[in-house]
């Protein structure tokens, strides 16, 4: 359906299918999102003169904390009274009733992927607290997580998933494969509120070296009050929201901007231009 004025949207969720085998646009912009951010990171090791090896390592943990974090968020945030019922397909990516299916893991929920990269880094510290510092890891990875998410909220959008609410704005997009009713692409203003944050981010740790743990601070307050703002635009994910003043993600992103405003003004102090920041 066609309504003049608005954007018509309705791409394949596929780059292409063998039947076999196909391959997403959500899963090529979830695996970009990790490259880039290697890609970046390497950089930022460089400099600082410390082995790659740790890197190395550091992208183990954090990628398998995403996954698991994400994917126990969805399930118990959002989804938890299906999957109350059916604890093995949390972790197995086949549905057994009403008759069995491969499914994939459907439903990744980024407030779990925060906690999940968290705890993590906690077991990496653990190993590595020796050679590298937490809290320089943390501002390292708070450069490039919101390229990250941007990627991540691009791939809903051709999903056309996490959708926003009607709308008669002239940019509302019409997502075909929902409902056919103008809406908020609220997908594509989360992408351009990260991709912000990580111009910024990456602004200020250039020309106003501060304490390990300040970017980390200032990371978190600004992502999550973005999400906390955006989500009042969003369609409501799961039933229960509809009867919430604030919605689940609301909630949960109040913990991560209290978080964040607590570490700036404990690491708010900024260190001279020419002075290299701590390591270890």
């Amino acid at each position: 359906m066609n309504i003049p004025g608005y954007i018509t949207w309705n791409p394949s969720p596929d780059i292409f299918n063998l039947g076999f085998y196909a391959l997403r646009w959500y899963s090529l912009l979830f695996l970009s999102g990790f490259i880039f951010s290697y890609i970046i990171l390497k950089g930022r090791f460089k400099k600082a003169r410390i082995h790659l090896y740790l890197l190395e390592k550091l992208t183990i943990y954090v990628v398998v904390g995403t996954l698991i974090g994400a994917r126990l968020g969805h399930c118990l945030f959002y989804d938890w009274a299906y999957y109350s019922k059916h604890i093995p397909e949390i972790f197995l990516p086949f549905q057994f009733s009403p008759e069995f299916r491969i499914t994939g893991y459907q439903g990744l929920a980024s407030h779990g992927g925060g906690i999940g990269i968290f705890l993590a880094l906690v077991l990496y510290n653990y190993r590595f607290k020796s050679y590298v510092n937490l809290l320089w890891i943390m501002d390292q990875l708070a450069l490039v997580v919101p390229l990250a998410g941007c990627c991540i909220r691009l791939g809903n959008l051709m999903n056309s998933e996490i959708i926003g609410k009607p709308t008669n704005l002239s940019w509302a997009f019409i997502f075909v494969q929902e409902d056919g009713v103008p809406r908020h692409p609220a997908q594509l203003y989360e992408a351009l509120a990260y991709l912000s944050i990580f111009i910024i981010l990456n602004l200020i740790v250039r020309y106003r070296p501060s304490k390990n743990g300040f970017i980390l601070g200032l990371f978190l307050v600004l992502i999550f009050t973005a999400r906390f703002l955006l989500e009042g635009l969003k369609a409501d994910q799961v039933d229960f929201e509809a009867h919430m003043t604030l919605n689940m993600g609301q909630l949960l992103s109040i913990p991560f901007i209290t978080a964040g405003i607590i570490l700036m003004l404990i690491k708010g102090k900024s260190l001279p231009v020419n002075n290299e920041v701590s390591v270890s």
